[in-house]
């Protein structure tokens, strides 16, 4: 690692007229109404919040006729679903990404998997390679190793881990293609064993259209794919509209995707809440402003996306605005990353670094990016994050991409509670308990009393019948 390169301060951006500033939200927690502004934006962000695009609230008028929350759409497209079946998957699909599938066609062709695979570039198969050996190698770590505790009286408990059986995967392909999303779903899944993986991805560019992302699933041993997204998907993959009803639905989305997996869960397991992408840079003065902006639109471009600066210094506050600003010409997707800083985004400038960190943890943020020479000290005070990256030298494309660990990470201030996808995430947990008679009148009498004390006495017989009557006495007495 080499040494960090100072920013001096001098660059053309920093001239900009204070106009362009005035379309940020800029939170000073010192000013009256700071931490109001910070409490509107929790709920803005947070999983009940309304983090959809434009675009996409305009379709979703136009389908329902009339102006629904994300919650009422989502609510609505799943009692379809439920009670109709494959019939109102495809109706959804057809409304609202203007493709018309039937039932023979809402699968992809498992040849066709197998041509696009033939005709990508090895150059690109050889990358899914290496990456697909890094997070299974992480994954492979996160495994737990079954615990068994025998005791001198001849009992025995263990816990138990087996693979979830079949499993449903969601990918996104709206805005772009993302095979690093297949590669971060799919691997834990068969690192930890599951024998059914289902892919689904919407019939765009993006998705089942894609020939590198059918290509990608080819290559990761993926025979099942179905032309379908978004929140019709999910309630799809969870009711038996796509093959058998899966156990298991995994994978992020738009907030229409995460509020149908919320919905069908307790029907299925789900991964988390992985909804639009967010991203917190914590920064002090040793970082360097361009870098910061560039990691805050790294996350807008995928708009919709958040992404927040949290500093307690006021010239970072200051330069990484600017900075912002300047550097949105630069890129592909400018014009929708302004509008997600614009709508989504936020500069806080905290009066200490104990109230960084306090609301920092206050948002348990998707991602977690620490600019700061110091970084493995601040990050060992954060308790809330889907993932931490730390120092000037990790950005968060890191773990989008290469590094091991999924991107699928809990987002919508549901961090507090909820972890990304691991390996362990398709594992069930099962307790084996193994008593021989000796061990059994041992414990009986703890087991006897509590169930009397509870008025459960067919509990407190089950335990003393057996030993009354045991099984080789029984024997002996019908002989």
């Amino acid at each position: 690692m080499g040494t960090m390169p100072l920013w001096n301060g001098k660059r053309d951006v920093l001239a900009m007229s204070d106009a362009g500033l005035a379309s940020l939200r800029r939170i000073r927690c010192s000013a009256e109404k700071g931490f109001q502004a910070l409490a509107g934006l929790r709920q803005l962000l947070s999983s009940q919040g309304q983090v959809i695009s434009l675009k996409s609230h305009a379709l979703t008028q136009r389908v329902f006729g009339e102006s629904l929350s994300v919650q009422q759409v989502v609510d609505r497209v799943c009692a379809d679903v439920m009670a109709f079946g494959l019939e109102k998957v495809l109706h959804y699909t057809e409304q609202f990404d203007g493709v018309r599938l039937c039932p023979k066609t809402v699968r992809v062709d498992p040849a066709d998997l197998a041509k696009a695979h033939a005709e990508v570039s090895p150059e690109l198969l050889g990358i899914v390679g290496k990456i697909r050996a890094n997070i299974l190698e992480f994954q492979k770590l996160c495994l737990p190793v079954d615990p068994t505790l025998l005791r001198p009286d001849g009992s025995a408990l263990t816990l138990r881990h087996t693979p979830i059986q079949r499993v449903g995967v969601h990918i996104p392909g709206g805005a772009a293609a993302y095979p690093s999303t297949l590669l971060m779903t799919v691997v834990p899944a068969q690192a930890a064993g599951v024998e059914e993986i289902v892919v689904v991805m919407p019939p765009t560019g993006g998705g089942a259209n894609n020939q590198t992302m059918l290509a990608v699933c080819h290559e990761l041993g993926i025979t099942e794919v179905y032309r379908v997204g978004g929140a019709q998907s999910i309630a799809g993959l969870a009711y038996g509209c796509l093959g058998k009803p899966v156990d298991m639905i995994v994978g992020p989305g738009n907030q229409f995707v995460a509020l149908a997996k919320k919905c069908v869960y307790g029907k299925v397991k789900i991964d988390c809440i992985a909804g639009p992408s967010e991203v917190i840079v914590l920064a002090d003065n040793s970082a360097r402003p361009d870098w910061v902006a560039m990691e805050m639109l790294a996350q807008a471009e995928h708009s919709p996306g958040s992404a927040i600066l949290v500093t307690w210094e006021e010239s970072v506050w200051e330069n990484v605005a600017r900075e912002l600003l300047g550097q949105l010409k630069n890129i592909e997707r400018g014009d929708l990353a302004r509008a997600c800083i614009e709508q989504f985004g936020a500069f806080v400038l905290a009066r200490s670094e104990d109230e960084a960190i306090e609301i920092t943890n206050s948002f348990a943020p998707e991602h977690l990016q620490i600019s700061s020479d110091d970084a493995k000290r601040l990050g060992d005070r954060i308790s809330n994050a889907g993932a931490i990256f730390l120092g000037h030298y990790s950005p968060v494309a890191l773990g989008d991409y290469a590094a091991g660990p999924s991107h699928v990470l809990p987002t919508g201030g549901t961090g507090r509670h909820a972890s990304g996808l691991a390996a362990i995430d398709f594992l069930k947990r099962t307790s084996i308990i193994s008593y021989p008679e000796g061990a059994l009148e041992k414990i009986a009498p703890l087991v006897v009393e509590l169930a009397k004390e509870e008025g459960l006495t067919a509990h407190a017989r089950s335990v003393t019948l057996r030993l009354s009557r045991p099984i080789h006495k029984t024997k002996q007495a019908l002989k």
